[in-house]
């Protein structure tokens, strides 16, 4: 009988082998079959049911031409769901939307009350399976509109006439239908010092989230501190140049050293300050402004840049003109060749924010004189002195007036033409002094460039033919004469009072057309 053991044993070890194998092809039935069971998910979205869904959400409707064409291209079904819920991508776009603080930037959503509960699960999300991808749907082109700027209507209202970026729906609808990414790793998709201002945002936001900086408190009658002085408002001063990192160390001492002088050049030269070996009152408000106000005018810089066209900064050779830094920028091959101060229009005579080409260059020029300058100032002039005209240079021309070329007329010896509507373009003056000053907003409108002579030489680089001694000779000549450029040389002026330099340095300036502040009431209230 032992014999048979073995035997019962091998005969038991098949039929459990067998078992499971049968157990194995079971499951593997089952899950074929439970595969089949589950058809991939479809949820019809056509016209009539978009339609229906902005009847409900009527906030969202400026959306709803771009929304038919992409659920049209999508054979009218849903683009963000799957049997699994949404879809990865949908919620990357969550988390872009809800980082738009990062981005300087209010996530505030119509319909937040809807938008949470699909992708946070605090709360049950009552919207059914078409309106809850429709509610993305809309969430995605929202995003775009902010991370694009305010619309160009917008910006025209706001005087701001440069080329705009344009926002191509299109793009992004074949992004959503790709489920491309939206992120902005390879800092591509904008001009370039929108990703330094936002660097800039966040290192002043850490600055403010640890209690931002104490206000200067300087002894009554202050009117200068200059080194060997000693108060606490040195001290004070010390800390706050350490904060912004103008000063390397804070040794926390209320006497005024040549560190701490350094610190305050170092600090006036990257706020529109002309450095000096004292402190002054003035320096003093500079410091006071608060951090929240810093990160105000950073947020409303970043706004400007969204409009920009990225591909502007990649021309081979531009002029750009910062009005608030009254500074001119020759850039070539993306470095810049030549820097130049400038005098802008006054408050009531405002520069206009645009762009040209630079076609001409004109040596020894007339001025044609307004006619609101002759109502206002030549003719009253005429009329108290006869020789009016000849002892200021000037002359009747065809029933106009006209101001004799030489160095006393008010466009100096040479001007840069960009012909434009505003009737706006670059050139010299005799007012050499009112490049010295800190504001230099003193113009009727055009653009006065403090080095005019070493522009014409940098522009003319180009052709051999004009040296520095054939450009000196046509600018005394006395006699107008007219260069045309074999290129023409785009002309940018814009507006920024926040700026990251090629250095690295964040500058402010003025905001002396007073622009910044409907900006970000504009900004806010969205």
């Amino acid at each position: 009988m032992k014999t048979l053991y073995p035997l019962v044993a091998v005969v038991l070890l098949f039929a459990a082998v067998s078992c499971n194998k049968k157990s194995e092809n079971n499951n593997e039935e089952s899950k074929k079959t439970s595969e089949k069971v589950v058809p991939e998910l479809k949820i019809s979205i056509d016209s009539s049911g978009i339609s229906a869904f902005y009847q409900t959400y009527p906030k969202l409707i400026k959306f709803q031409a771009e929304v038919l064409a992409l659920y049209k291209k999508n054979k009218s079904t849903q683009l963000w769901l799957d049997n699994k819920g949404v879809v990865e991508f949908g919620n990357t776009l969550f988390n872009k939307y809800k980082g738009l603080d990062q981005e300087g930037l209010k996530a505030n959503f119509p319909y937040n009350e809807k938008i949470d509960p699909i992708f946070e699960h605090i709360t049950e999300n009552k919207l059914s399976q078409a309106d809850t991808d429709l509610m993305i749907t809309n969430l995605y082109f929202y995003y775009v509109q902010k991370v694009s700027g305010v619309d160009e209507k917008t910006t025209k209202s706001l005087q701001w006439l440069l080329p705009r970026k344009k926002v191509n729906y299109q793009v992004f609808s074949d992004s959503i239908y790709k489920k491309a990414t939206i992120s902005d790793d390879k800092k591509s998709k904008m001009f370039s010092q929108y990703y330094k201002l936002r660097d800039a945002l966040h290192q002043y936001r850490e600055i403010e989230k640890k209690g931002g900086w104490k206000n200067i408190e300087t002894p009554e009658g202050f009117k200068s501190f200059k080194v060997g002085d000693s108060v606490p408002a040195i001290g004070q001063i010390r800390e706050r140049l350490y904060i912004t990192g103008d000063l390397k160390e804070n040794n926390k001492s209320n006497i005024c050293d040549t560190v701490l002088i350094k610190g305050i050049k170092n600090y006036e030269s990257h706020n529109g300050l002309t450095p000096k070996n004292i402190i002054l009152p003035e320096h003093i408000a500079e410091l006071n402004i608060p951090v929240s106000d810093r990160i105000k005018t950073i947020i409303a810089n970043m706004e400007r840049c969204r409009w920009i066209d990225p591909e502007l900064e990649k021309g081979k050779e531009y002029v750009e003109v910062n009005i608030p830094e009254f500074r001119l920028y020759l850039i070539r091959n993306g470095q810049i060749a030549f820097v130049s101060p400038v005098v802008v229009g006054k408050a009531m005579t405002q520069t206009v924010i645009f762009s040209g080409m630079m076609s001409n260059i004109v040596f020894s020029p007339y001025w044609n004189v307004p006619t609101s300058i002759i109502n206002k100032e030549i003719k009253p002039g005429m009329v108290k002195n006869k020789n009016y005209l000849a002892q200021k240079n000037l002359e009747w021309n065809n029933g106009a007036v006209r101001q004799l070329p030489g160095k006393n007329n008010s466009l100096g010896l040479v001007k840069f033409l960009f012909p434009n509507s505003n009737n706006i373009y670059l050139h010299d003056t005799p007012a050499k002094s009112l490049f010295e000053r800190e504001n230099r907003a003193f113009s009727h409108g055009c653009v006065r460039v403090g080095k005019p002579r070493e522009l014409a030489i940098e522009l003319l680089k180009q052709d051999p033919k004009w040296t520095p001694e054939r450009i000196d000779k046509a600018m005394h000549a006395g006699k107008e004469s007219w260069y045309t450029l074999k290129i023409k040389i785009p002309v940018y002026i814009g507006y920024f009072t926040a700026w990251v330099d090629r250095d690295g340095n964040l500058n402010f300036y003025k905001d002396v057309y007073q622009r910044d502040e409907s900006l970000i009431k504009l900004l806010t209230e969205e």
